[in-house]
């Protein structure tokens, strides 16, 4: 597990995760310390095709722009199907993560590819329940990870992009220190 700290947050839209993800920009948040997750469209929004430019993932459809946005902004990008959840776009160091738990093949309890992936963060189980069923219904997760002061200056920005919540998790790390 990450000794990483991290705060998640749920955004109900992409409008609002993309807006959260300029102010972190404008407070100075690192973006190579950002990772997005969601299923990239709605029942009514259908993806026409996703290709690669390079190491830029290119996405065609009603909320292309807001994902390419991403591909330019944060590092690496990703299209999973995952079951259980289906369609899933990741861009950020997340990817890392998801793909580490694909190739190791690695077991956590019933975790699938995504929670395998939040669960190497330093993500608690009972939080990656929590997270997938946020993308389940089409929300977007922003995670911030880095050292304590890091995520705290993520979280204080976070909070003023109002997102439907959020929470910081402690690496194994820190949680030692405290003790």
């Amino acid at each position: 597990m990450s000794t990483q700290n991290s705060v998640v947050a749920i955004y109900s839209t992409h409008t609002e995760a993309d807006q959260a993800v300029k102010e972190l920009q404008r407070g100075g948040v690192d973006m190579k310390k950002l990772s997005i997750v969601g299923k990239g469209y709605h029942t009514d929004e259908h993806a026409v095709g996703y290709y690669n430019t390079g190491d830029r993932m290119k996405y065609w459809g009603k909320v292309g722009a807001f994902w390419g946005g991403f591909w330019g902004l944060l590092f690496g990008s990703a299209f999973f199907m995952i079951p259980g959840l289906g369609p899933i776009l990741a861009a950020g160091p997340v990817v890392g993560w998801i793909v580490g738990a694909l190739e190791s093949a690695a077991v956590f309890g019933g975790l699938g590819a995504l929670g395998a992936g939040l669960f190497s963060m330093g993500i608690p189980k009972d939080s990656i329940v929590k997270y997938e069923a946020a993308l389940k219904t089409d929300k977007f997760l922003l995670i911030a990870h880095g050292t304590a002061g890091e995520v705290a200056k993520a979280k204080d920005i976070i909070e003023r992009t109002h997102p439907v919540q959020y929470a910081t998790h402690a690496g194994e790390a820190a949680v030692a220190a405290k003790a």
